[in-house]
């Protein structure tokens, strides 16, 4: 036990130590200091953060810390200040025994640079402890006829301080019969032996009483002290003798309990009782008295406890043989503890980076390992590495540490996470290994961006379709994790026909779902070109593209559009004209429809619903040509009205209606006569309605009869107006063309002679004036007739007539022929089952084809007469009839069922037909002589 610990004065000590205990060694790179032991805990041994070239509050940001093995850590790091501090009292006797040097290593790891930094702290001896005897009374037994010079061996002190702090001394009590002789052995130690000095006398003085003390050369200095009792014997003149002055002996350190390592032997030359000796051990420490066994009769010493070779390999100790006459003989027994392989490698991971991000440059360390195996010699190298199969390698440290680092890059995708086994094996034999398992994570970062499973996507969407309709979804994924597979879709800006794309679509960030902002006309828009954009929620964040084709589709939502003929805005109805020496399938007129749709949904059928002669007339299926059946006779009717319908192939079908008049005559005073003969069938029916509402009125209620006031008052208006206009016969030049009427309000346009024509509305003596009868193609212009707008207002009738006088000769061919006649096939009869353009380009083409005509006629610019530009209208309906009443189609029109289009040559009637057309070929060369 340690005597009283004297701290008198320790604190300067401390601190001078203190002050002086920070070396660098620059050659081997190991930071040195050195503290005195017994110092208080949190006691300052060095400034660590300035070894390393650290600010204090940088060594928690760095992953600063100790690494050391045992259980007991007796240095702590304090991070606010940076200082290495110890962690409790440090007893250097119980940590490095008597060895002349301690030094405690230990590692500082700086866990961000992946570094090592060795630190070794010796502990500097102070004097705590006091010399011990491992007795406190000794009896030494000395015959009485011992000659002076005699020596016997004392017992030896310990003290457990080094230095100048151990044993320096012995002192015995004075007397004069001893005195003591202090030897010194090979190895430095203090053996005391009493010395007899005078011979004794057992009859005058049987006992005798010594103080031997052992004292130390510390500051202050320490002692302690044992109590001899010498017992004077009679005669026993020989004392034993041992064959060895040292006995060695080696011994496994496996070797089972009781086994007999040695056996000492002394023998003593005296006889009977004096010869007989007794073995015992002299000087031997504690823990050694427990580890073995001396047998004090036979002298052999066994083990009795088992032996470590990690624990001490080497154990000295002294035996005596002791007579009876208490006479002694000593020894020295040194027993050598062999290392076996019992001792596995073991392996302790003082840092580990995990989870570790998978962009980690390889040479990344992940983990320090420190291996240790307690066994010596090849039993205690040991070796550590991993399966090969794995992107990290063991790389050798500082002392027994090992680096685990990365070998190659690392992908999250393909591995997320690695069981690592580190295998540790010693080179013993037969070897022994541990085997340590590491499970690493790894950390995903953002290297992936989102992917669609395919480069582009196509989509078909009805026209008409609700707002907020759900009309196409995608989905994108992303192999990483968390927030950086957390995709959000967005449609790039873009515009069509000048309206930001954002305006028609919508796409939910989440979900993908793509919605419509608004009902699509295929009309307007065939197809939306998108870009959509998928990113992460990384950082920085990953996105990629992909395009996005939404094709509409057509619904059968437009009507037929009939474009000719067309009915005057004054509420008339045209007429079209066919003489009576027309031939079966004379090309009477053409109607002439679009559709808007496209497809089947723009496919036309005309049909006649309804006609005043059943039979006269058939209207071509696909083509809207108007032709006669059979030969006209006398006994026809001069106006024939004819109910035609167009309509589509969509579903629903939808369909458009027109009345056509034709006039049926071979010339002009014929019609005159025949149409002067005719009531108005509209007033008639008139006349009814309005008796027939007034009946109904009376009958239901009382309330009608101020709306039948107000119509009659109407009515009279309208009759006021036209006598008016009858009385003003002379001034009807000046009248705009819209008030040119026929009869029952149809405008009339004969081509059989080229006369000018005033049929007034209501009227039963038309005017027919004939200024030029040899001309064709001229009628009174009515730009030079329309000076004055004012209906009531007279005019010369006759300066408008020497006006037309001075215009040019008309074209002298002023019928029209089959193949000048308006419509989409000229001269053709067309096939009534012709095959309509079997895709929808085509289709679209032949309805823009016929736009373009129509919107080119409709401009009015172009010249009124028997040119190109006309399809030689003017010579069959005179100036008054412009293009804005037939929009020339032949340029542009595609038959169905045939591969003829209509040409701008004007063929005359009484020629060959265009090349591929089967209209009616017969020249009518009367009319010429006419």
């Amino acid at each position: 036990m340690a005597a009283p610990k004297n701290h008198q004065g320790s604190g300067k000590l401390v601190l001078f130590c203190a002050l002086l205990g920070t070396l660098w060694e620059i050659a081997t790179g190991q930071i040195r200091y050195s503290i005195p032991e017994e110092t208080d805990k949190g006691t300052f041994v060095g400034n660590i953060s300035r070894e390393l070239g650290l600010e204090p509050q940088q060594l928690a940001e760095h992953g600063v810390r100790i690494v050391s093995r045992g259980k007991t850590q007796l240095f702590s790091l304090n991070s606010p200040s940076g200082n290495l501090i110890t962690a409790g009292r440090i007893d250097r006797e119980e940590l490095c025994g008597q060895s002349a040097g301690c030094h405690v290593n230990l590692n500082i790891l700086v866990e961000d640079r992946g570094k090592l930094f060795g630190i070794e702290i010796e502990i500097t001896d102070i004097n705590d402890n006091n010399p011990k005897f491992h007795v406190d009374d000794l009896e030494v037994k000395i015959n009485e006829i011992a000659a002076p010079g005699t020596r016997y061996p004392l017992p030896e002190a310990v003290d457990p301080d080094v230095g100048v702090n151990s044993l320096q001394s012995y002192q015995l009590s004075p007397n004069r019969h001893f005195s003591l002789d202090v030897q010194t052995g090979d190895d430095g130690t203090l053996n005391p032996e009493l010395v007899l000095e005078r011979t004794l006398d057992r009859e005058e003085e049987a006992v005798h009483h010594l103080v031997l003390t052992a004292s130390d050369g510390g500051h202050p200095r320490r002692s302690s002290t044992v109590r001899i009792q010498v017992t004077v014997l009679d005669t026993n003149d020989n004392a034993p003798v041992f064959d060895q002055q040292v006995y060695r002996v080696k011994v496994l350190e496996n070797v089972p309990l009781g086994t007999l390592l040695l056996t000492v032997s002394a023998s003593d030359p005296d006889e009977g009782a004096n010869a007989k000796v007794a073995y015992k051990f002299r000087k031997i420490n504690e823990k050694q008295s427990l580890l073995f066994q001396l047998n004090e009769n036979t002298g052999e010493i066994s083990v009795a406890k088992s032996l470590d070779y990690e624990e001490c390999s080497y154990y000295e100790m002294e035996i005596q043989a002791e007579d009876v006459g208490a006479l002694l003989g000593r020894t020295k027994v040194l027993i050598i503890v062999e290392d076996v392989n019992d001792n596995r490698p073991e392996v302790a991971i003082t840092s580990l980076l995990n989870p570790v991000l998978e962009n980690s440059l390889p040479g990344t360390v992940i983990a320090f390992l420190n291996v240790h195996d307690r066994d010596s010699g090849k039993n205690g190298q040991v070796v550590c590495y991993t399966h090969d199969n794995l992107p990290f390698k063991l790389e050798k440290s500082i002392d027994n540490y090992y680096r685990l680092v990365t070998e190659d890059y690392l992908d999250r995708e393909k591995v997320s996470a690695y069981n690592i086994t580190v295998i540790a094996s010693d080179l013993g034999s037969p070897p022994l290994s541990t085997e340590t398992y590491i499970t690493l994570i790894v950390a995903d970062t953002n290297d992936n961006p989102p992917t669609f499973p395919h480069a582009s996507y196509s989509a078909f969407v009805l026209e008409n379709n609700p707002k907020g309709a759900s009309i196409f979804s995608l989905t994108a994924y992303d192999p990483d994790s968390q927030e950086n597979a957390q995709v959000t879709y967005s449609v790039t800006e873009g515009t069509i026909q000048g309206v930001p794309l954002s305006s028609y679509v919508s796409i939910n960030s989440d979900t993908g779902v793509l919605y419509a902002l608004q009902s699509f006309d295929y009309e307007q828009i065939q197809d939306l070109q998108l870009t959509v954009m998928a990113s992460d929620s990384g950082d920085p964040p990953l996105s990629s593209n992909v395009s996005l084709s939404l094709f509409l589709l057509d619904q059968n939502d437009n009507t037929p559009e009939i474009l000719y003929p067309t009915l005057p805005t004054d509420g008339s109805t045209g007429v079209e004209l066919a003489p009576r020496s027309a031939d079966p399938g004379y090309l009477v007129t053409k109607v002439v429809a679009v559709d808007k749709d496209s497809g089947q949904n723009a496919w036309l059928s005309y049909r006649l619903l309804k006609a005043s002669e059943p039979g006269l007339f058939s209207m071509g299926l696909h083509t809207g040509e108007l032709r006669t059946n059979r030969a006209l006779l006398e006994k026809d009717a001069l106006k024939q009205s004819l109910v035609v319908s167009v309509q589509d192939h969509g579903q629903p079908p939808l369909s458009a209606t027109i009345t056509l008049t034709v006039a049926v005559a071979d010339n002009i005073p014929e019609v005159l006569a025949d149409l002067s003969s005719i009531r108005p069938q509209g007033v008639s029916d008139e006349s009814d309605l309005t008796l027939h509402l007034v009946v109904a009125v009376a009958v239901v209620s009382c309330v009608f009869l101020a709306f039948v006031i107000v119509l009659l008052a109407l009515r009279l208006q309208r009759w006021q107006k036209s006598r008016l206009l009858q009385a003003s016969g002379d001034g009807l030049a000046g009248v705009p063309p819209s008030h040119f009427m026929g009869i029952d309000g149809v405008q009339a346009f004969l081509q059989t002679y080229s006369h000018e024509v005033s049929l007034t509305a209501g009227s039963q003596t038309s005017n027919v004036i004939f200024p030029q009868p040899n001309y064709a193609d001229m009628l009174i212009s009515q730009g030079s007739c329309e000076k004055n707008d004012s209906l009531l207002t007279s005019i010369d009738f006759h300066e408008c007539k020497d006006e037309a006088a001075q215009q040019a000769p008309p074209n002298t061919d002023w019928r029209f022929s089959q193949a000048q006649r308006p419509g989409t096939s000229g001269s053709q009869n067309g096939d009534e089952t012709g095959t309509w353009p079997n895709n929808q380009f085509d289709t679209e083409m032949l309805q823009a084809m016929i736009l373009a005509s129509a919107s080119e006629a409709a401009d009015g610019s172009s010249t009124l007469g028997g040119g190109a530009g006309t399809m030689g209208l003017s010579a069959r309906y005179g100036p008054q009839f412009t293009l804005q009443h037939v929009p020339d189609y032949r340029q542009n029109v595609y038959i169905p069922g045939s591969n003829a289009t209509l040409t701008n040559a004007a063929g005359k009637r009484d020629g060959k037909a265009p090349a591929g057309g089967n209209g009616n070929k017969k020249k009518s060369g009367k009319k010429e002589k006419k």
